[in-house]
């Protein structure tokens, strides 16, 4: 099993982040794609708030955690850089996590969305406990919508 640890996230990691590029489909999870989440990441008062950066067992920059605490439920978005996807690290990042945020936030349950397309995604967050929940459509400022798939779990 490989070793992650999460610290604060730190302008570095923003600057390095901001250049991940993934393959398609996964295209969609670029930040540039979403300049409202760069915007929210690149904010130094959000440092070891709720921005966090993972690292591996070598102390170098493999992903990302977005921690919210919502009266006991800590939502949870989660980025691993493009050459760690698909190797089968998944369930353990989230697993990392969700550890860190026990030890901070002590919370009752788990919570996360994602594209409902993103199987690959979807096997990680079952393997670590997550269940399958509603699908909705979230309307953004400007108009978007986008469709998530809702998971969840008991902390």
């Amino acid at each position: 099993m490989t070793a992650f640890s999460i610290r604060a996230f730190t302008g570095e990691d923003a600057e390095a982040v901001g250049t991940w590029r993934y393959p398609p489909p996964y295209g969609v999870y670029d930040l540039r794609e979403d300049p409202e989440q760069d915007d929210d990441m690149r904010t130094a008062a959000n440092w070891g708030v709720s921005w966090f950066a993972v690292d591996d067992g070598d102390g170098e920059l493999i992903g990302y955690v977005e921690f919210h605490d919502l009266d006991g439920e800590v939502e949870l978005g989660l980025g691993m850089r493009p050459d760690r996807t698909g190797l089968g690290l998944g369930a353990a990042f989230v697993e990392a996590a969700m550890a860190f945020a026990r030890d901070r936030w002590a919370p009752r349950s788990f919570g996360l969305d994602v594209f409902p397309w993103n199987e690959r995604a979807i096997r990680s967050y079952e393997r670590a406990g997550f269940s399958r929940g509603e699908v909705y459509v979230r309307r953004f400022d400007g108009g978007n919508e986008v469709t998530f798939l809702r998971m969840g779990r008991r902390a």
